[in-house]
C-alpha cells in the first residue's frame, strides 16, 4: 500500500510540468479569458457566469439570443433568425444600413454582415437552441463570444 501512495506523490509532483508551459511561468493575476479577448460588456454581463460555470454551449447560445433580440429592436422586424437577418440588413433596402449604401464597397460590406449575422444565428445560435446536451469546449465559447461582440459592436456604429 505504501508503494501505491508514494507512486501518486510522484504523479501528483509531476502535473505542473504537464498543465503550465515550461516557458511561462504561471501569473498570479492573470487576466479573465473575456479581459484577453475584450469581450462586449453587454455580451459579458449575459454569459460570464454560464462561462464560469462551465455552461459553455449555454454562454453561447444566450450571446446569439441577444444579437437577435438587438437586432429586433433596432429593425423594429419582429422575425427572428434567418429572415429577421436578411430582412434587416438586405442591402436593397435595409431596416438596419451599417453603411451608406452610396458605392459598390459599401454595397458589399452591408450584404457581406448581412450573411455574418445570418451564418450565425444559423451555424452557431440554432444548433444550441434545437439540440440536447449540445458538447462546447472553452476556446470554442470564446471564438463564438469573440463573434458575437464583433456584431454587437457593429450594431453599436449604427445610428
Amino acid at each position: 500500500m505504501d508503494n501505491s501512495f508514494d507512486r501518486f506523490q510522484s504523479i501528483t509532483r509531476e502535473v505542473p510540468n504537464f498543465t503550465h508551459s515550461r516557458r511561462e511561468p504561471t501569473k498570479i493575476n492573470q487576466l479573465h479569458p473575456y479581459e484577453e479577448r475584450n469581450v462586449h460588456p453587454e455580451i459579458d454581463t449575459i454569459t460570464r457566469a454560464l462561462f464560469d460555470n462551465g455552461h459553455y454551449s449555454h454562454a453561447t447560445f444566450e450571446a446569439f439570443k441577444y444579437i437577435d433580440k438587438k437586432v429586433q429592436k433596432l429593425s423594429s422586424c419582429n422575425e427572428s433568425g434567418y429572415k429577421l437577418m436578411t430582412q434587416a440588413f438586405n442591402e436593397a433596402s435595409p431596416l438596419i444600413k451599417l453603411t451608406n449604401l452610396s458605392n459598390t464597397s459599401e454595397k458589399d460590406e452591408q450584404k457581406g454582415y448581412m450573411f455574418i449575422f445570418t451564418g450565425a444565428v444559423m451555424a452557431i445560435r440554432n444548433p444550441r437552441g434545437h439540440e440536447v446536451s449540445m458538447k462546447e469546449t472553452p476556446t470554442q465559447c470564446l471564438d463564438h463570444i469573440s463573434l458575437a461582440s464583433l456584431l454587437l459592436r457593429r450594431l453599436s456604429d449604427v445610428k
